[in-house]
């Protein structure tokens, strides 16, 4: 009945245009989630089985070669390094930095990611920004040889700020459970080898704006004051996430290696307990690495106690991996070779599961 036809798509217009004047805008979803699935499937692998829109990913993976596979899966966001990204008016990178975060949450229990899901809610989704969000993330699991299996947009009026974004990611990896890092093996006298990070990476960034931006009064475009070099505040604020994956992968079989810890919130004095066993403390060496002038600057400028600094950020460690002593020179002998520099700064010691900082060494070999 076309009477019938004609009743229908007016409704479906008048539907469309009441929920637009609510806030919500579904063709232009429409549009940008054409664009996501194009991203999404130039990162799919051979597990994939599913596309881009369905209820739910499918994914099958490779179990070849493995005694007992275990699943391994995180989730984690970007937090404030958003509000960075809208000021520059650069989304490029942060979906990048999402996937990286997450692949090293799950890399510290020797899994290796098989794909990631990831949400992002606005009150407004402007489709240039958006697409520029999920293309970092799509960048970040090709890199990482992880598909982007699925995820949400979520546009809210109401709920979000207008131009604030949110970003998260949830990862699913592959571990044998033979090879899966618990920090059981973890001994006194083991060595703490520190990973250098590539800055802040997606933690302690609510006080790093409000030291730059509002004492300060520091520009994205302004140079970091007294530092020797011309860095410059954005350039530092919106410096990758790295991901360890590609020089670990290779080594996380590796008897000698005993446990990993990703340094973020909670820097290096809450996150290296959390693979120490009850009765074991990490000394760490301070001075035994170079604190990257930035964090100097913050310290001194913010009027930050060192313990709290070192809470607070990573202090220029984004990973340790705790090795057997008898290990130490080889496995640092093959992440350098894989182009991941790996630095002694401390040591496993008796004591209540914690992080003792000695301040009087300016040096230290394994």
């Amino acid at each position: 009945d076309p009477s019938a036809v004609d009743f229908h798509l007016t409704m479906k217009v008048k539907a469309r245009s009441a929920y637009s004047a609510a806030g919500v805008d579904i063709a232009a979803q429409e549009t940008g989630l054409r664009a996501v699935k194009e991203l999404a499937r130039a990162t799919f692998t051979p597990g994939v089985l599913s596309e881009i829109g369905s209820f739910g990913g499918l994914f099958r993976p490779d179990l070849a070669g493995m005694r007992e596979p275990v699943l391994v899966a995180s989730a984690d966001g970007v937090g404030t390094k958003l509000a960075v990204a809208r000021m520059a008016g650069d989304y490029s990178t942060v979906g990048r930095d999402l996937v990286n975060h997450c692949v090293n949450d799950i890399l510290v229990q020797g899994a290796r990611p098989l794909f990631f899901l990831d949400y992002v809610g606005a009150g407004v989704l402007e489709l240039k920004k958006m697409i520029e969000l999920v293309r970092g993330v799509a960048d970040g699991c090709r890199e990482n040889g992880c598909a982007l299996l699925g995820g949400e947009t979520a546009e809210m009026p109401g709920f979000y700020q207008p131009g604030d974004y949110e970003l998260v990611g949830f990862i699913v990896g592959l571990a044998d459970r033979e090879n899966v890092l618990t920090g059981a093996r973890v001994a006194a006298g083991d060595i703490l080898l520190g990973l250098p990070s590539a800055g802040l990476h997606t933690n302690g960034y609510s006080l790093a704006r409000r030291i730059l931006f509002d004492q300060l009064g520091l520009k994205l475009s302004d140079r970091l004051p007294g530092l020797s070099g011309k860095l410059k505040v954005g350039e530092w604020l919106l410096a990758p996430h790295l991901s360890y994956l590609a020089a670990l992968a290779p080594v996380l079989a590796e008897p000698g290696l005993h446990a990993l810890a990703h340094i973020t919130g909670g820097g290096l004095t809450d996150n290296v307990p959390r693979v120490l066993p009850a009765g074991l403390a990490a000394e760490i060496r301070v001075g035994s690495w170079e604190i990257p002038e930035p964090y100097l600057l913050l310290q001194d400028k913010g009027d930050v106690e060192l313990e709290e600094m070192f809470r607070v950020f990573n202090m220029g460690i984004g990973m340790v991996a705790v090795v057997a002593p008898d290990s130490a020179v080889e496995l640092s002998r093959r992440l350098s070779a894989a182009g991941q520099r790996a630095l002694p700064i401390g040591r496993v010691v008796e004591g209540p599961r914690s992080v003792v900082y000695d301040l009087g060494l300016t040096g230290f070999e394994p």
